[in-house]
């Protein structure tokens, strides 16, 4: 049982990038997840290739990277990943691990790691050609006589290191590519921003012209209202001139009427030179004031928009700046 906790103990205390026991200084992210400073810096100058390096002359600018546990992106300042507060009870707790347990890191699991062909001897070196760990039977007597061999820790630290350089590398190609997804997530913001406020600009030009064209429309009505309501009043005049004359006519018919029935020859004689008078003077009152021909035509009113029409399908936007 303590040996399970010892392990699991362990597997809390290794770092995501170097998949190593973290090594002092720890440092802990805005997320609570921990890095060795080393890997944290590391991930941060793989994230921000332009970063100034500490110490340099040059004032630093801040950058930002992603936490590999988790995602979360972390944003530092010009003092970089030594802006970090470093956790101070992980550092204890592994000085204390290193003091309980006399073993690196996966010893027990190497004391078990035993050789195929001979079973009675522990893997401890590294076959350079053929890739693969094996026994010092197997390099003296075995498949690996005539091979290049390497201490097994060596090979060991060397591929960890790799492997560690490779997260590093993947992570911080996860957040470029992050980063560039961000940036055409803005831009397809900016684009719909600005396509909105164009469309309400064009809105507002289309509805100048509208107003331009109904004002227009209203003054070209009012012309033809006006001229429309001068000739009706003048013909209507005539209408009423001919009416009077036609009415007055029509009573002197009357009146001539009666006095061609009179019996008497005096009375009639006292009337009659009066009445012929009347009827020479209706005679002669002149009614030849008439519209003109072709008065009640309103064709000079037409308009040509042919033009205007042609003109306005050629709107087109601006390409110049």
């Amino acid at each position: 049982a303590e040996a399970r906790s010892m392990e699991s103990l362990e597997k809390q205390l290794i770092c995501p990038i170097c998949l190593e026991m973290f090594t002092k200084p720890v440092v802990i992210l805005p997320c609570q997840h921990n890095l060795c400073r080393k890997c944290a810096n590391d991930v941060f100058q793989a994230s921000n290739p332009l970063w100034q390096s500490r110490g340099s002359s040059a004032v630093p600018s801040g950058g930002r990277f992603r936490c590999p546990s988790c995602r979360h992106e972390v944003v530092l300042d010009r003092h970089g990943v030594y802006g970090l507060q470093r956790n101070l009870l992980v550092e204890n707790i592994i000085d204390i691990y290193k003091q309980e347990s006399a073993r690196p890191l996966h010893a027990k699991a190497e004391q078990h790691l035993m050789c195929e062909e001979h079973e009675d001897e522990r893997i401890n070196i590294y076959c350079l050609r053929c890739e693969a760990p094996t026994c010092s039977l197997c390099k003296v007597f075995g498949a690996h006589k005539d091979c290049e061999v390497a201490p097994l820790p060596a090979v060991y630290q060397r591929q960890k290191s790799e492997l560690s350089d490779g997260i590093a590398m993947l992570v911080a190609g996860n957040d470029r590519i992050q980063a560039i997804i961000t940036q055409m997530e803005e831009i397809c913001h900016t684009i719909e921003e600005n396509g909105r406020r164009q469309k309400q600009h064009l809105g507002l030009r289309f509805d100048a012209l509208y107003g331009i064209l109904e004002e227009r429309k209203k003054e070209l009505l009012q012309s033809i209202a006006a001229e429309q309501e001068a000739k009706l009043q003048r013909v209507r005049g005539l209408i009423r001139q001919y009416g009077d004359h036609l009415e007055a006519s029509s009573k002197l018919v009357e009146s001539a009427i009666q006095a061609m029935e009179e019996p008497q020859m005096a009375v009639y004689l006292q009337h009659s030179k009066e009445l012929l008078k009347k009827i020479t003077d209706m005679s002669k009152a002149s009614m030849s004031s008439r519209p003109e021909p072709g008065y009640e035509n309103m064709d000079h009113f037409s308009i040509n928009v042919d033009y205007v029409a042609e003109m306005l399908r050629t709107i087109e936007f601006q390409t110049g700046a």
